[in-house]
């Protein structure tokens, strides 16, 4: 029931009858009435005067009167400096909740069977999942289970970069300084693990890089720089030509990439094996957020497809070799530059992976829209990327879009992985556990329930805060991540939207089961005609989710809702209230909570029936 839909179609009946106007294309504009001015819903009348040849007050008052007279729908109408603003009658909002308690909370906006591919979370197998891996896998998370609620056919994917040379860096590290210890023998979490290994790598290449300093050959060097006055600066800048011209541990680590290509045997068993180790820290993390892949693609396999897709853009002109060899694109006819895509040495670069990737993708699901939740810090890639699909003629190309996102940082600043700094994503997820466990101890009324109850209802609400702070930020927006402050009961968080799903369950346990015959004779208040109004707007908001790819339309609607309803539940009284009343405002709320419900699904979140 599109209420904005049926005073159009009312206001074109209108013009037609008063104005003799009959063009029913005309685009009219209506909003919810704001609430400052008494009616509910406005219809503008500015762009009508030209047809009326009137005032725009006289113009709304002939519409206005027409409008009411007429439609069973509208009880009054006032107008403001050429506003309409109209007010439904106490009957329609009773048909209203009639048909929100059957409304479907999907839409259909794909074409028969078409298939979208999310592609999220796509980690290093260097190091455990971050902060930053986490604000990545709960967009794509999200945005799957909404674009499943706009009738598309979504396949849940990821690449797993397990190759190059900070895998190799980790590799090394173990062989040379772990003496033979493993996830289990030290008791850690395989990809914490695999990760201290990665931290000590460029710990021992500082160490190694500082003595280098002091050497003949690092002070001949500085001498010849034009940074000779500036040591600190000068080795500062040096420090990638270092690794890769005189570090015997940049040497090694090389020389491992080298070898693994190669396929040399002792190389892939130690890939092999610390790869396994980080996989099943992953998947332990993954089972925490609630999140699985329904197809797991391997940098170490795709990179052999780019390769083939480079052959065939050569053989066809699209890209260029140069005299070393090595494998361009000239993309400046885009606005773009010239873009390697295979090294001199034959070796692959990450766009390499990236076309062998996409074309595997599209070969296994005919998916024409894939979607690519990656941090903004790529941006440029991803333009270089579909705009090379496009010189190749890829039938897909037109529906590759890039979910860039921006950085979070804690209230304490960024994070850095190879310092060590960065805050795991399981660290994060226990100390805000033990925060939302010592807040439900000082509020209490869980003491009933059994241990294993209370850490179901904890989960919910760790994951139900960590979740809702992050999405409720638009994607390309940077953020602040403040776990404190998410698990706040009282604020735009989770656990204050769950909260009211909560508060709404205890009542229904009360009084739910009073004789409800009668709740639609009953007229709501005006707090209840807030609440039925989001609700009403939920399909718009879902059709405004995904079409811009944006889940935190999601979150920021159940949080209005949410919030609207503790408003109501202050104003509106149900145990007091008489028998119909209070039928209608079980009722209301009924329906409130399945919209709360729904929506925090679609944000990946559960609600608890007690908190």
């Amino acid at each position: 029931m599109e209420i904005s839909d049926n005073i159009i179609k009312w206001a074109h009946q209108a013009l037609k009858e008063l104005y003799k106007v009959e063009d029913t294309e005309l685009k009219l504009v209506v909003n919810e009435t704001r609430k400052d001015f008494d009616g509910d819903y406005t219809l503008v009348v500015f762009p009508l005067t030209k047809y009326s040849k009137s005032s725009p007050q006289q113009t709304a008052e002939d519409l206005g009167a027409y409008i009411v007279e007429r439609s069973e729908i509208f009880s009054a109408y006032n107008v403001v400096k050429g506003f309409l603003n109209l007010s439904l009658s106490d009957a329609s909002w009773s048909q209203i909740l009639a048909h929100l308690r059957t409304a479907g909370l999907e839409i259909n906006l794909a074409d028969a069977d078409e298939t979208v591919m999310v592609e999220f979370s796509s980690p290093n197998t260097n190091k455990p999942l971050h902060l930053g891996h986490v604000r990545n896998i709960l967009l794509g998370w999200s945005t799957t289970k909404i674009f499943e609620a706009c009738g598309y056919n979504v396949v849940k994917t990821q690449i797993a970069n397990d190759r190059g040379i900070a895998i190799c860096k980790s590799m090394l590290a173990w062989k040379l300084f772990a003496d033979g210890a493993t996830p289990a023998s030290t008791g850690t979490k395989g990809d914490h693990f695999v990760g201290e290994y990665y931290v000590l790598f460029e710990r021992k290449l500082r160490e190694e890089y500082t003595t280098w300093q002091s050497t003949d050959a690092a002070q001949s060097l500085l001498e010849q720089s034009t940074d000779s006055s500036d040591p600190e600066s000068f080795f500062k800048s040096y420090k990638n030509k270092y690794f890769n011209e005189y570090s015997e541990l940049g040497a090694k680590a090389k020389s491992y990439l080298q070898r693994w290509e190669a396929g040399d045997e002792e190389v892939v068993a130690l890939w092999k094996q610390l790869n396994s180790w980080v996989y099943s820290g992953f998947d332990e993390t993954y089972d925490s957020l609630g999140v699985d892949f329904d197809k797991i693609y391997y940098e170490s396999n795709t990179y052999l497809r780019g390769k083939e897709f480079v052959k065939t853009g050569l053989d066809n002109g699209i890209f260029y070799q140069k005299e070393d060899q090595s494998v361009w694109v000239d993309l400046e006819d885009a606005g773009l530059d010239q873009k390697i895509v295979l090294r001199s040495d034959g070796t692959s670069v990450y766009i390499t992976q990236d076309l062998g990737t996409a074309e595997l993708r599209y070969q296994d699901y005919q998916a024409k829209r894939m979607i690519y939740v990656v941090a903004n810090e790529q941006d440029y890639h991803f333009k270089v990327l579909f705009e090379i699909m496009k010189k190749l003629g890829a039938p897909y190309a037109d529906g590759l879009y890039h979910l860039s996102y921006g950085m979070v940082e804690l209230p304490s600043g960024r994070m850095k992985t190879r310092e060590g700094t960065v805050v795991d994503a399981d660290d994060l997820l226990l100390e805000m556990r033990e925060q939302v466990v010592s807040n439900a101890v000082e509020k209490g009324g869980l003491e009933d329930l059994d241990q294993e109850s209370m850490d179901q209802v904890y989960d919910q609400i760790t994951l139900g805060a960590l979740k809702f702070f992050m999405l409720k930020v638009a994607a390309k927006k940077n953020m602040v991540f403040d776990p404190a402050e998410s698990v706040d009961l009282q604020g735009h968080t989770g656990p204050y939207v769950q909260n009211a799903s909560v508060r709404i369950s205890s009542i229904l346990r009360k009084y739910g089961d009073k004789a409800r015959a009668d709740w639609s004779r009953h007229v709501p208040i005006d707090a209840g005609k807030e609440l039925i109004k989001l609700m009403l707007s939920w399909q718009d908001v879902l059709h405004a989710a995904c079409k811009s790819y944006d889940p935190s339309q999601v979150a920021n609607f159940s949080y209005q809702l949410a919030k609207s309803f503790h408003k109501y539940y202050h104003d509106a009284p149900i145990l007091r209230a008489e028998p119909e009343v209070q039928a209608f405002r079980l009722e209301l709320i009924t329906q409130v909570q399945k919209y709360l419900k729904y929506s925090f699904d679609l944000l990946g979140i559960s609600i608890p029936e007690r908190m």
